[in-house]
């Protein structure tokens, strides 16, 4: 990510005497330095919108139809409109607080930890960094779970193909598949920075668009198929579930939500990425209005197309909901972009991740050799390959951890309704608008100050409602679960 790049810049090279640019001001009108002596960001709004939509079209749009059906037609739409516009609003807020003071010329936050930092200090960088850092770390367990979902779900369609709709040997162990995921992402891990995963970015945009597009046009033909629209218009009935479950299946949706639109904690890192001029901000407003209003469309689609087509019975993975056999091939081509596209979503995820825990054992041992020291390995027919060996070990252990946590507790639906509650409100409102007013310096108690306010309470209850309701359904999964025996 562009802070890694700028991290390792310092924390790789300093031992080869190559950091001067931190240290002197590059002239004016350089070309190949920015106004912080590190090298000329590329990053465009295209770009910058790849890595947004990638981090947003992931796996949260899987389980939309099934928060549809719990709101119904009225509240389904509704919310996912709410979300899309805060989600929107408060990342414009947020790109105003990349650069601190002047948004043209003052002097840049590398992370989401730096803006913190820069506006309101103390306390609150450290809770900040709590949660930004559990988040992600929670992100990257549940795309594993998405992922071996998806995986499973390609080897039943062709068993049922095989054997025939009705066989019952068909059910498949995800543990195998969270694995092999868990190897690509080690892999993939050893990718240093941001900068250099941009092509992954773009393949994991295109592959979303596909399995949106393919779950899209599943739903319609199921509607066409079924000469109706299910559903209603407060959602699954009394009696398919009891009063409570209702309650709390209504609340977990609010956070199965949240979870779809949540990319705030990686936005200024992304935006580190964007050349200037124009300034960062401008780029980023047009980069997230492209992503946001793109990401809305494709989910009320499939939202509520997967709710027309199954209505009370829609699935916790729409793709999961058409069979596996019927047409089983499309399903697996859907699945597949899937899985393609969470092993890119999971690196421009954990990108800040690393980069912390880097930079903190650099700075920790300034003189390790293991830490900071680069092995140069040549590949035929491409340039040289930089090997960190703290970098190599750590990612490694990393992913590793979070394998086994997804093996331990692959409950998707609960998994992404906790994580969407515990970060939105944080990361997506409150830091955003504390920031914010802090920046621009808004009296107390002015409208505009009230206003905030007001947007940042009502997005805690939503948090608080959604957090209860996955908890609640976490707590259920777990009275018949066992430990490493998940079969789809």
């Amino acid at each position: 990510m562009g802070s890694n790049k700028n991290q390792n810049q310092y924390n790789f090279d300093s031992n080869q005497g190559f950091n001067l640019a931190l240290e002197v001001a590059p002239e004016n009108g350089s070309k190949l330095l920015d106004d912080d002596g590190h090298l000329k960001r590329t990053g465009t709004m295209w770009t910058a919108s790849a890595h947004i939509i990638t981090a947003v079209i992931g796996s949260g749009v899987l389980s939309l139809a099934w928060a549809v059906a719990q709101l119904g037609w009225v509240a389904g739409p509704v919310v996912m409109l709410l979300f899309s516009f805060v989600t929107y609003y408060t990342s414009v807020l947020l790109s105003d607080c990349y650069r601190f003071g002047d948004s043209v010329s003052g002097k840049r936050n590398y992370t989401y930890m730096d803006a913190v930092q820069a506006n309101l200090g103390g306390l609150q960088v450290k809770i900040c960094g709590l949660i930004q850092y559990l988040n992600l770390f929670g992100v990257a367990i549940g795309y594993t779970i998405a992922a071996s979902i998806s995986m499973t779900a390609i080897k039943r369609s062709n068993c049922f193909h095989e054997k025939g709709d009705n066989s019952n040997k068909c059910d498949i162990s995800a543990d195998p598949y969270m694995i092999i995921f868990g190897i690509a992402e080690i892999i993939f891990s050893q990718i240093p920075d941001f900068d250099q995963i941009w092509w992954l970015s773009i393949v994991a945009a295109v592959m979303s668009f596909t399995y949106s597009i393919i779950g899209l046009g599943l739903g319609i033909a199921k509607v066409v198929v079924n000469a109706k629209v299910k559903g209603s218009m407060t959602g699954i009935s009394i009696g398919m579930v009891s009063e409570t479950d209702k309650v709390w299946r209504s609340f977990q949706a609010l956070g199965n939500i949240a979870f779809a639109y949540s990319y705030s904690m990686i936005l200024i890192e992304i935006q580190d990425t964007v050349r200037s001029p124009p300034a960062e901000s401008k780029t980023m407003r047009k980069a997230t209005l492209i992503s946001v209003i793109v990401t809305t469309v494709f989910y009320m689609l499939c939202g509520c197309f997967g709710y027309a087509a199954f209505g009370d019975l829609s699935p916790g993975n729409l793709l999961t909901g058409f069979g596996f056999y019927n047409p089983f091939w499309l399903v697996d081509i859907a699945n597949a972009a899937i899985v393609i596209h969470l092993v890119g979503a999971y690196q421009v995820y954990c990108q800040p991740l690393y980069a912390f825990i880097e930079k903190k054992a650099c700075q920790t041992f300034p003189n390790s050799n293991f830490i900071n020291k680069n092995i140069r390995i040549p590949i035929p027919g491409y340039k040289t390959c930089n090997l960190n060996l703290f970098r190599l070990v750590w990612r490694t252990i990393f992913v590793i951890i979070t394998t086994v946590i997804s093996m331990l507790l692959p409950f998707f639906n609960d998994v992404v309704g906790l994580l969407g509650a515990l970060g939105f409100w944080p990361l997506t409102v409150y830091f955003p608008v504390e920031m914010y007013i802090s920046q621009k310096k808004i009296p107390k108690w002015s409208t505009k100050w009230i206003s905030l306010q007001i947007l940042s309470f009502a997005c805690l209850l939503i948090s608080l409602a959604a957090a209860s309701g996955s908890v609640a359904g976490v707590a259920i999964d777990l009275k018949s679960y066992k430990p490493f025996v998940t079969t789809y």
